[in-house]
């Protein structure tokens, strides 16, 4: 066997934006998170870190993250921007370094603090005109298409079939095992306190389907979108250390061995459905036994998932980003490091996949093989 190996994963909490890690800066949510997986692996130097982000501060947040992580200033470090799907893009990428020679020991994954994040504004066209703020940056041409991603989910909803009644349900699911995650410490070996937080704020015990029927439409008049069946706006960062097959066996352990992975786009107007292209290809080689895939909305993930093929009741086992929250640029780091706790701390499934659609019609899929 040869291919990339993940040998340690590790996030911090995922705060509701606001909340717990309100005045933690995007480094300094990554840095404890760097050093626990360095930590973990018995590894004292890496050769890059690579962390995805999308609302800055910009000024490449891996550098400043692994130099507040104790690392030799002899490592470099980049930013990596694929919207939500930019934690998973980045450890794709560190992957592909590895597999090119770049190195023998790289950390790769994401981190956001849409509490701290600045503001931003475009800039003046005269002296006498103020600054216009705006949300998110573009995502497409606007004459192509540029949605916002709750209306954009609830037209991939409604033109997918996926009832009301069935995203709360899947809601409710997700908030369910998430909380069973938490009673039973499932998450306990993964996580790294930061600023005094030790657990996820966002998992809701009795949010049932009879709750969550309760709440109207968040983004268009006849949408099927809530806010209790969407994910949350969070605080969070992910990390895992990547090495050669090579390697892994040199220091004994178990890992998570890189299969394959791709990346896709579709239509920036169907933008949540950006993933399915690229689980297909995987689908077509390797049948996977659990997969993480982002939640950013009930009906978006199902339309997602019912075009690839996958039953929803093997997604997220304990919970996904609807109850945990989705810290966009560590969110598919977030789905890695799941992963490696069911697949190799708790010697389970062989094969995992780990998907997540994201901003412009994009998405990136990987599969997974547990070894050692």
């Amino acid at each position: 066997m040869t291919g990339p190996v993940v040998i340690a994963a590790r996030r911090s909490p995922i705060g509701t934006a606001g909340g717990a890690l309100r005045d933690v800066p995007v480094d300094r949510l990554a840095a404890p998170v760097l050093r626990a997986a360095l930590d973990d692996a018995g590894i004292d130097a890496v050769d890059d870190v690579l962390l995805g982000n999308v609302l800055g501060p910009g000024g490449n947040p891996a550098r400043s993250a692994a130099l507040r992580a104790g690392l030799d200033a002899a490592v470099p470090g980049m930013a990596v921007d694929r919207q939500c799907a930019s934690g998973l893009s980045a450890i794709t990428t560190a992957a592909a370094l590895l597999d090119a020679g770049g190195g023998t020991h790289l950390l790769a994954g994401g981190a956001e603090s849409p509490s701290t994040a600045p503001w931003r504004a475009w800039r003046p066209r005269s002296a006498t005109e103020p600054p216009r703020f705006y949300d998110r940056a573009p995502f497409a041409p606007p004459e192509i298409g540029d949605p916002d991603m709750g209306p954009a989910a609830d037209l991939v909803a409604a033109e997918a079939g996926i009832a009301r009644e069935r995203q709360d349900a899947f809601a409710a699911r997700s908030h369910a095992r998430a909380v069973a995650a938490q009673d039973a410490g499932r998450f306990a070996a993964e996580l790294v306190e930061v600023a005094g937080c030790g657990a996820d704020e966002r998992p809701r015990r009795g949010f049932d389907e009879r709750r969550l029927a309760r709440f109207r439409p968040a983004f268009t008049a006849t949408g099927t979108a809530t806010a209790a069946n969407s994910c949350g706006i969070s605080d969070g960062a992910a990390a895992v250390l990547l090495t050669t097959e090579q390697r892994r066996r040199e220091l004994g352990v178990p890992g998570l061995r890189l299969l394959g992975w791709r990346t896709s786009g579709v239509d920036p107007n169907r933008l949540g459905l950006g993933a399915v292209p690229a689980m297909r290809a995987l689908l077509e080689r390797w049948t996977p036994e659990v997969v993480e895939f982002t939640e950013a909305f009930a009906g978006q993930a199902l339309a997602c998932l019912d075009a690839a093929g996958i039953d929803e009741e093997r997604v997220s086992p304990d919970g996904g980003a609807i109850a945990l929250g989705h810290p966009w640029g560590a969110s598919g780091a977030v789905l890695v490091v799941r992963l490696f706790s069911r697949m190799v701390r708790s010697d389970g499934p062989r094969l995992g996949m780990s998907a997540l659609s994201s901003g412009g019609g994009l998405g990136v899929a990987a599969m997974w093989e547990r070894v050692g």
